[in-house]
């Protein structure tokens, strides 16, 4: 089994804000990779201000012409000086450095500019790993020297949660830190997810801790 399937786009009002789930992109064996948007979560989207992706503004359309041309505009341009860096953080693989659709997913691409992500549907196989940075965690306020690079955390699956019967909940010791992102927090939920391994990656801080990058390991 791949390490992942699917990924899914998400977007957000914004920092702080419900993610909503709304479309996916698959790869398929005849048309390449091919984008639909996933309308049972579109209204819910809208009425906090979602508009479509601007190459793909039809909500009810299957796109299979330059999906993955236009998505990877998103990754960090591989000429770039910095390179290099941006690869160990987000432990690219080097034989994969290449493969857009495997890049898209490891590194999310996050823009500033916007409140879209794409986050990929992790396996629990040997060998897994990835990033993900912990939602919530701007709503805790906690102290900066709360959490060390390195640290390793726990979670709790959260099933009475509300809002999301799949929530991770992650802790370290009895504090809580933040919870796994929608989509990544899937894999938990499969056979094998219990023995997955979360460790503190890098961690972003003024005056509070701001936002909590984590690796998850199987």
């Amino acid at each position: 089994m791949k390490e992942f399937g699917n990924i899914f786009l998400t977007w957000r009002q914004g920092s702080g804000h419900r993610r909503h789930i709304v479309g996916v992109l698959k790869k398929s064996a005849t048309k390449g990779v091919i984008f639909q948007y996933l309308q049972k979560n579109i209204d819910k989207a809208k009425e906090h201000g979602f508009v479509p992706y601007t190459e793909f503004p039809e909500i009810d359309k299957i796109y299979t012409d330059n999906v993955l041309e236009t998505f990877s505009t998103r990754l960090t341009k591989p000429e770039r000086t910095d390179i290099s860096d941006f690869y160990k953080f987000w432990e690219i693989v080097e034989k994969n450095k290449d493969d857009k659709f495997y890049l898209l997913a490891k590194t999310q691409g996050f823009l500033p500019t916007d409140n879209f992500e794409f986050l990929a549907d992790y396996h629990p196989v040997i060998g897994l790993n990835f990033l993900t940075d912990l939602a919530g965690v701007s709503h805790l306020k906690l102290k900066p020297d709360a959490l060390a690079i390195g640290d390793e955390l726990r979670f709790e699956k959260e099933s009475n949660n509300p809002k999301d019967d799949k929530a991770i909940k992650v802790f370290k010791g009895d504090m809580e830190i933040g919870y796994i992102k929608k989509i990544h927090a899937n894999v938990f939920h499969k056979s094998g997810g219990e023995k997955l391994k979360i460790k503190v990656k890098a961690i972003d801080k003024n005056g509070v801790i701001k936002r909590v990058f984590v690796k998850v390991s199987f």
